[in-house]
This record gives structure tokens, C-alpha cells and sequence, in this order.
């Protein structure tokens, strides 16, 4: 069957070394994924996934469920993504580096500077709004 205009679907008889990379860690994540977390292809698009993580229990991000559009370039693992990058991160690591967030943030190395100043300031309102926009964005 071909596949349809706009789409990558590579056969697994043909499949780049960055393909059988992406299917190894499509196994790998199968057999033993991360707490509260998935991700596999878009319909058939190997190098395009969806991810899911779960809002961890205790943290004002609970009950929330969190998606994540995962783009791999035709290079992967070899171009990077990110500053930082190595190629023997996985998106098992990646999931999981993202969850931490979720469960231990860390205000000194923040992204949104103001929500750091917030959780370091006000503990209890920061959780409070997080719980919050978690009830009304991540539901």
C-alpha cells in the first residue's frame, strides 16, 4: 500500500539507521516505560509521536493529562534537537526528564522567570494557580 501524499510512513524492509533507532526506542519504551508516561507514533508517521504525561500524584499538576507533539528529524539521534544534546539520550530519558520537572522544579534554572520568583516567594499560591490552570488546561 503506498502511503499518502504528505506522509513519511517508512517500511520497516527500508528503514534508515534513524528509523531502526526510533523503532528500538519504540520497543524499549513498550516493554518498560517511565511512570505516567507514552508516546508512540502518529498514525504512521514513525519519526512523529505523540506523548503523554500524566500530572504526578501530590504535585499540583495531578489529574492533569499533558501532551506532547515529538517531531524527530530524519538525523536523529545524530542532529540535535536542543543545546546540550547527546545522542544516547532517548525519548524514554527526554519523558522523564520532562515528568521531573513536574515533580521537582527547579526555580534556579527556570523558564518562565516569573513563575520561579512566584514558587520561591509564595509556595502555596504558586501551587494553588498550578492546580488551577492544570483543572482548566490539562483535563
Amino acid at each position: 500500500m503506498a502511503p499518502s501524499s504528505g506522509s513519511t510512513w517508512v517500511s520497516t524492509t527500508s528503514v534508515s539507521s534513524s528509523g531502526k533507532r526510533i523503532q528500538r526506542e519504540m520497543v524499549d519504551l513498550n516493554m518498560d516505560p517511565p511512570p505516567d508516561c507514552s508516546a508512540g507514533p502518529k498514525g504512521d508517521n514513525l519519526y512523529h509521536w505523540v506523548g503523554t504525561i500524566l500530572g504526578p500524584p501530590g504535585t499540583p499538576y495531578q489529574g492533569g493529562i499533558y501532551f506532547l507533539d515529538i517531531k524527530f528529524p530524519t538525523e536523529y539521534p545524530f542532529k540535535p534537537p536542543e543545546d546540550g544534546w547527546s545522542p544516547a539520550r532517548t525519548i524514554t530519558k527526554v519523558l522523564l526528564a520532562i515528568r521531573s520537572i513536574l515533580t521537582k522544579p527547579d526555580p534556579y534554572n527556570p523558564l518562565v522567570p516569573s513563575i520561579a520568583h512566584l514558587y520561591l516567594a509564595d509556595r502555596a499560591k504558586h501551587d494553588e494557580l498550578a492546580s488551577e490552570w492544570t483543572m482548566r488546561f490539562a483535563k
